[in-house]
């Protein structure tokens, strides 16, 4: 359920800048039918209130010479508070990881790592991720393709539907 605070023109702004976030002012405002002083008003709120976190620029892995996505599953020895920070903690400082979620079922997180090729990830594996104590076992799996990737949320009642209808 989308947040109640988020009004109809909120939600055009928000699926308006994960398109294009450069857009101009002037254009956004046009596109979600506002005039440009109150439609900057609007997306100033929406940062400060943490729903925009911020504007990034989306790199293409395999054109920087990291093409090899990898998927960790990853069990700690005990699940206490600590061993959770610790490892939490250890992994966030890891700049090949680009996320990691704790995660229910057989494994404790799953990261998701980039690197250069095999050879690169053996040496991630060996000098920083099994020397996190915490750590029982890792369990990898390498993507061969990558068959869908998104950064847009659907916030639009139309996506909703042709989702709904996807199915």
């Amino acid at each position: 359920m989308l947040n109640n605070n988020l009004d109809e023109i909120d939600l055009r702004i928000l699926d308006q800048m994960q398109g294009d976030a450069r857009l101009s002012n002037v254009d956004l405002a046009e596109r979600v039918g506002l005039s440009p002083s109150p439609c900057l008003r609007r997306l100033r709120k929406l940062e400060s209130d943490g729903v925009i976190q911020g504007y990034m620029t989306f790199v293409d892995q395999a054109k920087v010479g990291l093409p090899v996505s990898v998927f960790i599953s990853v069990a700690l020895k005990e699940q206490s508070e600590s061993a959770l920070e610790e490892f939490e903690t250890s992994v966030s400082a890891l700049p090949q990881v680009m996320e990691c979620y704790l995660m229910t079922g057989t494994a404790d997180y799953l990261l998701r790592v980039v690197t250069q090729d095999l050879s690169d990830y053996e040496q991630f594996l060996k000098n920083h991720l099994t020397r996190i104590p915490a750590i029982a076992s890792i369990q990898s799996s390498f993507a061969l393709k990558q068959v869908s990737y998104r950064t847009v949320l659907p916030l639009s009642q139309d996506a909703k539907n042709k989702s709904v209808g996807a199915l």
